[in-house]
């Protein structure tokens, strides 16, 4: 009955031990959330930062000042209506699925299976 008592008390401090464990690495878990919430929120300040540094140096009046003041290095001039071309100038890739049916037409062409021309 002793030997039983006294593994009983093994027990329950191994358990003692065990949850004082957890507790401590809990607590260590949430003050590293703690940080990483504050570093988080301090990162989102410099970003607000550098959006707004970001949108005061792109202001159009600025950038047309340093294109005027920076014209024989880099030669930069307002667009005009004929730098732009129709959409029908524009060479799209073709469609992948033509592309299958082009090769399994010249496939068969060439094997003499069919017509060599698409549908």
């Amino acid at each position: 009955m002793r030997s039983l008592v006294l593994l009983a008390m093994l027990g329950v401090m191994g358990l003692a031990f065990w949850a004082y464990e957890e507790n401590y690495r809990t607590q260590a878990a949430a003050r590293e959330a703690e940080r990483l919430s504050a570093e988080i929120g301090a990162l989102r300040e410099r970003l607000g930062l550098l959006n707004a540094e970001w949108a005061y140096l792109n202001r159009p009046e600025r950038l047309a000042e340093l294109a005027d003041i920076n014209f024989e290095d880099l030669a930069l001039v307002p667009f005009a209506p004929e730098q732009f071309g129709a959409v029908e100038q524009v060479a799209f890739p073709p469609d992948p699925a033509t592309l299958i049916v082009r090769e399994i037409v010249e496939t068969r062409g060439a094997l003499g299976e069919g017509e060599d021309t698409l549908p």
